[in-house]
């Protein structure tokens, strides 16, 4: 019982934040969550912890893991809006799988090996050899969570839920990364 206070408050204040700040909120949100994902990719496979890959993550997540799915869940609201639009929830899963997902893996592939100070030629043939396996496997594991997500979650937590989720995504997106690197040395 005397832990759930200091925890109740805790919520309470992302909550505020999550209003009152919401990009910034969940800019921040995802930064952690992605570090603390590349950090426990690099522990569960007992590698030496390296920065590069935790700031890459990191970074990636300030920059665009909060901004760009806040825009996008915006976005889908407002083009399959529940009360005009027949079968809303599965239009919306459709453009987010079919559409959104594809990009923002090719993006966030691209992205996090620039961030960790791969050249344009390394990241794109990072990139090339990675995409449609992850892309396939996001497909495979992601979309009951999103099912999940955009059927039951509030709009303002859905960058949240996801977030959740992707810690264990940024797990398995970061040793696959790793995998990669290490077949090419």
């Amino acid at each position: 019982m005397a832990l759930s206070k200091p925890i109740m408050n805790l919520l309470a204040s992302y909550l505020q934040n999550l209003y009152l700040h919401p990009i910034k909120t969940k800019a921040i949100t995802s930064c952690v969550v992605g570090t603390a994902g590349s950090i426990a990719s690099q522990v569960v496979a007992g590698d030496n912890i390296r920065l590069d890959p935790i700031l890459a993550f990191g970074l990636y997540g300030l920059l665009f893991g909060g901004t760009i799915p806040h825009y996008f869940y915006e976005f889908i609201e407002g083009m399959f809006p529940e009360e005009v639009v027949a079968f809303p929830l599965a239009k919306k899963l459709l453009f987010e799988r079919l559409i959104f997902a594809p990009f923002m893996q090719a993006f966030s592939l691209y992205t996090l090996a620039r961030f960790e100070g791969k050249n344009h030629k390394a990241a794109l043939k990072q990139l090339l050899a990675l995409y449609l396996p992850i892309l396939e496997a996001n497909w495979k594991w992601l979309t009951l969570f999103q099912v999940i997500n955009l059927a039951f979650v509030p709009p303002m937590l859905r960058v949240l839920f996801m977030n959740l989720v992707g810690f264990g995504w940024a797990m398995f997106l970061a040793t696959k990364r790793r995998q990669q690197s290490q077949k090419k040395n």
